[in-house]
């Protein structure tokens, strides 16, 4: 019979001091896990320090905060899931899991164990909340352009180390001023934060969408062709066309023009940025709401 599930939620210093320090055993796991502010070194140094004390087969972390799973090792027959927390602060959830069930003393081991790992899951949530600040555009949501720089110079190494595809779509409001001019900067930033919306609601969890400056955003599409970005940038496209603004008593319609450009052998970042700013501002010119290709006289 499978073991069912149990459930933990570690909610105050005074229940971690007096789980603490049973024996020696909490003092090495938590010196280790003073180590590291990440997330997957945590729960596996974790893992590997109790292994001989419960053995076990595997174990999955998630963190909906972080949109972290990290998993290791086998899914097996009996499990024990734990929801961390420290005083009102969520940590994620923890399953340890082996093919043999655990029996109560284990459970209780496990239980003391697991207090080794709550303060420094908080150390690392604290840490990766401030970090996610100061890569987040307070208006709209989505990453700021510090984040896109970071982003983009790892995704083209990669793309090159791996021989995959990369492209990035270029989005700017059309008009924007004249919203801004004729109903205020508050209502322009409602519009600002629909169109990212909009974006957020069309692209794929893999992508990354970022505001470049102003009323323009810039979409990173991880293993995605010129063809596959030209699709995704023509469903913003309509997604934007199709959505209205109530603000006071009016209804506002937005557009957008959007340029698309693809990873070539030798691109640098700002090859390739060019090329997609210079696809947007096509698009402007050719009577803007619409979707531009980067030129093959670009490439060249």
């Amino acid at each position: 019979m499978k073991k069912k599930s149990a459930n933990i939620a570690i909610v105050s210093n005074n229940s971690f001091e007096a789980s603490k320090a049973v024996n020696l055993h909490h003092y090495d796991i938590s010196s280790a896990l003073q180590t590291t502010l990440e997330f997957n070194e945590l729960v596996n140094i974790f893992s590997n320090k109790i292994k001989a004390l419960i053995p076990h087969n595997g174990f999955v972390y998630e963190n909906d905060e972080f949109k972290l799973n990290i998993n290791k090792g086998i899914v097996t027959k009996h499990s024990c899931t734990y929801a961390l927390k420290v005083e009102e602060m969520q940590l994620g959830s923890l399953k340890i899991m082996r093919r043999q069930r655990f029996n109560d003393d284990e459970i209780k081991l496990l239980e003391s164990l697991l207090c080794s790992l709550i303060y420094p899951l908080r150390n690392a949530t604290l840490f990766n909340q401030a970090l996610k600040m100061a890569y987040t555009d307070p208006l709209t949501k989505t990453n700021n352009r510090t984040a896109f720089n970071d982003s983009l110079e790892r995704e083209i190494r990669l793309s090159h180390r791996n021989s995959r595809h990369l492209s990035i779509i270029f989005f700017d409001i059309d008009h924007f001023k004249d919203v801004n001019d004729h109903f205020g900067h508050e209502c322009g930033d409602i519009a600002l934060a629909s169109a990212a919306n909009c974006i957020k609601d069309v692209v794929r969890s893999s992508d990354m969408v970022f505001r470049y400056g102003g009323e323009e955003f810039v979409i990173l599409l991880s293993d995605t062709n010129l063809d596959g970005a030209n699709t995704m940038a023509e469903r913003i496209r309509s997604k934007i066309e199709n959505h209205s603004i109530a603000y006071g008593m009016d209804v506002i319609k937005l557009t957008a023009s959007l340029g698309v450009s693809s990873l070539k052998g030798n691109d640098t970042s700002e090859s390739l940025i060019k090329r997609a700013d210079s696809a947007m501002y096509c698009a402007k010119e050719k009577g803007r709401n619409q979707v531009k290709l980067e030129s093959i006289a670009q490439i060249a």
